[in-house]
């Protein structure tokens, strides 16, 4: 795959912006290259713009080279930063399964992508001969979450690498929710196909979703591409800091998904036994997708107890459906005891 030829012209031809950080990086006696007061260390200077250090480590634990992680703010940068960067406004369009993760199509709107969608099969699997119909010689990237947001499956990998094998553009398969499912991740498939992208995040299974850290997995050409047109310092210190400190802790991670698996079978199991629950759909993620009778009203009167959960009840495949987070076993009981009032 030649990137050249799906990258816009311009960014093609960008020139990037070069930080002092960019263009000394490493020990010093004395910095006076960045106009930073010299006062308040560490927090006066600037981050590592590249994040060396903390790739270093998410290399040794993810098992991939440092030079194909991209850490954005969120796995929402990246996402943006790939429309970006190889969607002509105006002109080019993405693929994206339906239902999904919204901000695929927030993202292409803002970039003025156009936005192909194709359903998912009534039992949320993917119909890649209908997904590939869809493309045409102006669609550059097609978006696919596995585990999926708000169905909870993930997508058969067969499936997923038909559609990496036989589109020309770039696959951008968002495993938010992978640590979930062990085994069921396609990293380490990840240098056998060049347009394969692969976002992960620290928001999820980490517990870190406040401190706004998304990863983008990709061959070298396409992270070159994505740290040419970021923003500077996209990652503060403290970011960085606290996940190489969780990293260092990570069967502490561990323990926690362990934890909300097995909470996650037993509230399919106890939410099974309510009258008013049509179906509980499979899930390899932290929430389960959950059809009821009533679901506004039961969404409404939850929210009135005190508990939010999230109604899907007008999403596409997803009617009469509430998604339910998996929370602590104490958080759990209490959405039950809530329910139970109902009947």
């Amino acid at each position: 795959m030649n990137i050249d030829n799906l990258l816009r012209k311009n960014i093609k031809s960008l020139k990037p912006y070069s930080s002092a950080r960019n263009e000394f990086s490493g020990e010093a006696m004395v910095f006076l290259d960045a106009n930073e007061n010299p006062f308040n260390q560490p927090y006066n200077r600037y981050p590592d713009p590249l994040q060396r250090e903390l790739k270093e480590k998410i290399a040794l634990l993810k098992d991939v080279m440092p030079g194909q992680i991209f850490l954005g703010n969120g796995s929402d940068e990246p996402i943006d930063l790939l429309i970006r960067a190889f969607c002509e406004p105006g002109e080019d369009n993405v693929v994206s399964i339906d239902p999904t993760y919204g901000m695929y199509q927030v993202a292409a709107g803002i970039n003025n992508a156009e936005v192909k969608k194709v359903s998912l099969t009534e039992t949320f699997e993917l119909d890649v001969q209908k997904l590939m119909a869809s493309t045409d010689e102006k669609t550059k990237l097609v978006f696919l979450c596995s585990p999926n947001n708000p169905t909870g499956n993930c997508l058969s990998k067969e499936s997923v690498l038909e559609v990496v094998k036989n589109f020309g553009g770039i696959v951008v398969l968002d495993e938010a929710y992978i640590d979930f499912a062990p085994g069921k991740s396609l990293l380490p498939l990840m240098n056998d196909y060049p347009n394969l992208v692969i976002l992960q995040t620290f928001s999820k299974a980490w517990g870190m979703a406040g401190i706004r850290l998304g990863m983008a997995f990709a061959a070298f050409e396409i992270v070159s591409v994505l740290n040419k047109i970021k923003y500077p310092y996209n990652l503060n210190i403290l970011t960085q800091q606290k996940a190489m400190e969780l990293i260092e802790n990570r069967d502490k991670v561990e323990k926690w998904v362990k934890l909300l698996i097995a909470e996650r079978e037993k509230m399919k199991t106890l939410l099974s036994d309510f009258p008013f629950v049509v179906k509980i759909f499979s899930s390899d993620a932290n929430f389960i997708l959950v059809k009821m009778h009533d679901a506004r009203g039961i969404y409404e009167y939850l929210k009135e107890n005190g508990v939010i959960v999230r109604d899907r009840s007008k999403v596409h495949l997803c009617e009469d459906s509430l998604r339910i987070t998996i929370g602590t076993s104490d958080e759990n009981e209490q959405l039950l005891k809530a329910l139970k009032n109902l009947i």
